[in-house]
C-alpha cells in the first residue's frame, strides 16, 4: 500500500540510517506524524543544521563545526602522542573511558581494496605529513582488530618506516571480566602474542 508521496519519501530516507529496515522507518515516519511533529521540526533543523556546517578538522579529519575542532584546540593535550582511530565513534569511545590526553587523527575508514578504498581515501598521506612535520613521539595505531583493521595498522607502520617515531599498537586479548570458553580463536591469538609478564 502506498501512501502520499511525502510520507513515502519520509520513509525512504530514514531507511538511509543504519539497521533501519521499511518497517521501522515506517514506525519512525508514522511516530513522527501522529505524535512527534515537534520533535520531527527540531529533527529536521537539527539534520540541516548537520549537513551543511559540520566539516572535518583540518588537523585530525575528526567531524567538527569549525576549521580545528576542540580537541585539536585543547592547550591541555599532548601533541607528542597521536592516536590513530578508523571513526569518530573510536574517538569518542576512548575520550568516555578517560585517561588518554594525547591528540588524534581521524581515518574516517579503513583499507579495503575489494572497496575501492585506497590510503589516499583515508587521509594516510595527510597523517605521515603530519608526522613528518610535527614534534610527535608516539603514534599509536588504534585501528579495529579486524582483518581491515590490521592491514591498515601495518600499512602505516610501513608507510613510516625510517621515520623517528615510536609506533605502537592497542593491546588486543581477552576482555576483563571474559571466561577463555567464550572467546573466539582470534582473541586468544591475540592474547597469546601480547602476553606480559605478571610482575614487572
Amino acid at each position: 500500500m502506498a501512501f502520499s508521496p511525502l510520507v513515502d519519501e519520509l520513509v525512504e530516507s530514514l531507511r538511509c540510517l543504519p539497521g533501519v529496515g521499511q518497517k521501522t522507518a515506517q514506525r519512525m515516519a508514522f511516530h513522527l506524524l501522529e505524535k512527534g511533529r515537534g520533535g520531527g521540526e527540531r529533527l529536521a533543523s537539527a539534520l540541516s543544521g548537520a549537513m551543511t556546517g559540520v566539516r572535518r578538522c583540518e588537523r585530525c579529519q575528526n567531524f567538527s563545526d569549525t576549521p580545528v575542532c576542540g580537541v585539536c584546540e585543547n592547550p591541555k593535550r599532548n601533541n607528542g602522542t597521536v592516536c590513530v582511530v578508523e571513526s569518530p565513534s573510536d574517538l569518542l569511545a576512548i575520550e568516555q573511558a578517560g585517561g588518554y590526553e594525547g591528540s588524534y587523527f581521524v581515518l574516517m575508514g579503513h583499507l579495503s581494496p575489494i572497496d575501492g578504498i585506497g590510503p589516499a581515501d583515508i587521509g594516510i598521506d595527510r597523517l605521515v605529513a603530519r608526522v613528518g612535520s610535527e614534534s610527535i613521539s608516539e603514534l599509536i595505531l588504534a585501528t579495529n582488530p579486524t582483518i581491515e583493521g590490521e592491514a591498515t595498522a601495518h600499512y602505516i607502520a610501513d608507510r613510516l618506516d625510517g621515520v623517528d617515531v615510536l609506533i605502537t599498537r592497542l593491546a588486543h586479548g581477552i576482555p576483563v571480566g571474559g571466561e577463555l570458553g567464550y572467546v573466539d580463536g582470534f582473541t586468544l591469538t591475540h592474547a597469546f602474542r601480547g602476553r606480559k609478564p605478571l610482575v614487572e
